[in-house]
């Protein structure tokens, strides 16, 4: 979680003023579907043959357009590529998320190998219509030092990318494992107990990083939430968008969203990385003490499904 409750948030609310307080609380919410890493090998059967089909039709029923962070080795073959273009054709954009989906910054990650990574899956998707340079980070870890950060910003920038930032992360890769787990050890597992815990999950991250998008911008903003291409979203993502509906939260297709200016800020902060926002609050000094890095991590969910017995 990042490093701040939510009553916390509220508490500090007296930071904007009551003037921009009520016109920041009068705006409605909107979000944009960003997706990740397109693992569909790793979505067990029989779930996996129709992951595709079931993730295009929840889309096209909320009438959205996702855009998919590729890390290129997962679809470096036929039924891979076949795949991308069934997404192209649809209308949603293909974004870079490098070839190996290495961590940068670990010994084996650096430049100028991580630039030639990125390259790779550059010339994987540039054949795609839909293929837009937006690039984001493995792990959302865009460096540990400055020297870090800012060689792959000026790579970046050189190679005509902008940074496909998220402001609403979440845990689901970790429920998502936790799901894919019980279903090895027990084939009759019922995945519909995940629903609720991990749509509580997923709503209340929405909710958190709103709030602190308020707080240290002053406003909302279209969001990007970052979810996986996974068993759990394959099986959920047409209930959380009915959820985040439900609560007044309005959808914007992905590259509307990354039109807001705020995705145009590189917050001086280190480690860099996590969600935009979580940055932005960070380069503020206002909230020393109280951003736990990594601001989303197995930590506080682990609990949770232990005590439910997932």
């Amino acid at each position: 979680m990042v490093g701040w409750s939510t009553g916390e948030v509220k508490r500090r609310s007296v930071l904007l003023g009551a003037p921009a307080l009520l016109l920041a609380s009068r705006a409605k919410p909107a979000l944009a579907v960003t997706i990740d890493d397109i693992g569909w090998r790793s979505i067990p059967e029989p779930w996996r043959d129709r992951a595709a089909d079931t993730l295009l039709a929840t889309l096209e029923q909320h009438t959205v357009k996702a855009m998919l962070f590729v890390a290129g080795s997962n679809v470096d073959d036929a039924e891979g590529k076949a795949l991308l273009q069934r997404w192209n054709d649809a209308g949603h954009s293909l974004g870079n998320h490098t070839y190996e989906h290495r961590r940068f910054g670990r010994a084996n990650s650096t430049m100028p190998w991580y630039g030639e990574d990125i390259l790779r899956c550059d010339e994987l998707l540039r054949g795609y219509p839909q293929f837009r340079r937006y690039f984001r980070f493995p792990t959302l870890h865009e460096g540990g030092t400055a020297r870090e950060r800012d060689s792959v910003r000026s790579f970046l920038r050189e190679h005509g990318y902008r940074n496909g930032r998220v402001t609403i992360d979440a845990s689901d890769w970790y429920y998502d494992s936790r799901l894919r787990e019980r279903l090895k050890a027990d084939g009759r597992f019922g995945v519909s107990r995940y629903r609720e815990p991990y749509l509580e999950h997923m709503i209340d991250r929405g909710r958190h990083y709103d709030e602190v998008c308020r707080q240290v911008l002053g406003r909302s903003m279209r969001h990007t939430l970052l979810i996986h291409y996974n068993l759990v979203n394959t099986l959920f993502l047409s209930d959380l968008l009915d959820e985040f509906r439900k609560r007044g939260w309005a959808f914007v297709d992905a590259e509307e969203a990354f039109a807001d200016t705020a995705f145009d800020r590189d917050p001086d902060v280190l480690p860099a990385g996590q969600s935009l926002l979580w940055m932005l609050a960070k380069e503020t000094g206002r909230y020393s003490g109280r951003l736990e890095y990594p601001g989303e991590s197995e930590a506080t969910e682990k609990p949770k499904l232990d005590r439910l017995g997932l």
